[in-house]
């Protein structure tokens, strides 16, 4: 029985095998990956993954989108029953349901039952061991309830190391930037296979940045650093930043439509001193177009980074509605990021006792690692390595796909 290899991704989600001739990622929808988001249909029916989860949302059909379902894993959010498409459901039930699906869909591209999987999982889910160890167990159970009794993990930089290795000698930096963290391995090119130095990682990732970029471009539109009057006396209150922040974010935004929250925008939308601001989160909330603003919030970043500027098109909430971001608002609104992103790969230099000089290659890895700003940083640390690109969606799959092969 050959072992399947996934790729569950924060982002985005892939499934493959190995074979004579290299490696075969079994087709999701007709494509080599699909985005790791589910969407239910309010009046029941089958649970949509994919793209077709994003037409769902859309074309307006009524029913709940989530997306980014991997950041919960090792949090109790993850166990929490919620009402969903009117069905109390945890997100465990919803990570095991996608699972599900990308299993039947290896069956239904090879005609084989798979019950052993090779899983790819970040060096670190979290930064606290325990819940780090937690997230993998919570992981570990969704592969059961999906069908899989053999389950085994190996960390995403290394499988992405096998993919991209050759045996004409130097060191090599994987750099993968993924939906909800950063992986970092450390290796010496040789034959038969690579020898790893070291591994790091830090949960931080493209779904971190598009948080960033929605608060400090996007809600101040909504309300966001403005200020509420008292009920009583005539001293002002900052306008309170939970909510947005849970607004941009996706995995919680899903959560945002229910009464509490909507009662809360309600009561800051009385008080607030700038009234059509806060009149648009309501509007954000009532309509649930909470996922709508955050694809064009992606969508704006990925035109700022790769055209130099792009637009937040908020036309939804509002008729005309949206903001102008540049490539140097990316990089002044994301340096922190930045910074940790460096710092964490000169802590795996470390780890290895490597300068950053004696590194030949930086290898990107992960929908992030586009990021300009990634580049960058990785050429100012290592400015004598080359910089290479490889399948940046596809290499960690592939990498798991060998790794199960070899077993």
């Amino acid at each position: 029985m050959p072992t399947l290899a996934i790729d569950f991704g924060t982002s985005n989600s892939a499934v493959a095998l190995a074979h004579p001739g290299g490696v075969w990622r079994l087709p999701i929808e007709g494509h080599d990956t699909v985005p790791t988001a589910v969407f239910f249909p309010e009046q029941g029916g089958a649970m949509r993954i994919g793209n077709a989860a994003a037409r769902a949302l859309a074309a307006g059909d009524e029913g709940r989108y989530m997306r980014a379902l991997k950041s919960v894993l090792g949090l109790p959010l993850l166990h929490e029953p919620r009402l969903i498409a009117g069905r109390r459901r945890t997100l465990a039930e919803v990570v095991t349901a996608f699972l599900a699906t990308l299993r039947t869909s290896a069956t239904a591209a090879t005609g084989q039952t798979f019950t052993r999987v090779l899983s790819g999982r970040p060096v670190h889910f979290h930064d606290q061991p325990e819940r780090d160890a937690r997230a993998e167990a919570d992981l570990r159970a969704c592969y059961q309830a999906a069908g899989f009794t053999e389950i085994a993990f190996l960390p995403e930089p290394e499988a992405a190391m096998l993919a991209c290795h050759h045996a004409g000698g130097g060191l090599g930096l994987v750099v993968d930037i993924g939906g909800g963290t950063s992986d970092f391995t450390l290796f010496r090119h040789q034959a038969p296979r690579p020898r790893i130095l070291a591994s790091h990682g830090i949960r931080l990732g493209g779904t971190d940045f598009d948080t960033a970029l929605s608060l400090a471009h996007a809600m101040p539109l909504l309300g966001l650093g403005g200020a509420l009057r008292r009920e009583m006396g005539s001293a002002l209150l900052p306008v309170p930043r939970a909510l947005y922040v849970d607004l941009a974010t996706w995995a919680r935004i899903p959560f945002l439509y229910a009464p509490e929250p909507r009662r809360q925008a309600a009561a800051m939308a009385r008080l607030a001193v700038d009234g059509r601001a806060m009149a648009r989160l309501c509007t954000v909330l009532e309509d649930e177009l909470g996922h709508t603003l955050a694809f064009a919030v992606e969508a704006a970043k990925i035109a700022a980074n790769d055209a130099g500027a792009g637009t937040i098109a908020m036309a939804t909430i509002e008729p005309g509605l949206g903001i102008a971001i540049r490539r140097a608002d990316i990089d002044d609104v994301l340096a922190s990021q930045c910074a940790a992103l460096q710092a964490a790969a000169a802590e795996t230099l470390a780890r290895a006792g490597v300068r950053a000089d004696a590194v030949d290659e930086v290898i990107l890895v992960g929908g992030s690692s586009r990021m300009r700003m990634v580049g960058a940083a990785m050429r100012a640390l290592c400015p004598t390595a080359s910089l290479r690109g490889v399948d940046a969606l596809t290499a960690v799959v592939d990498g798991l796909a060998i790794a199960a092969a070899r077993g």
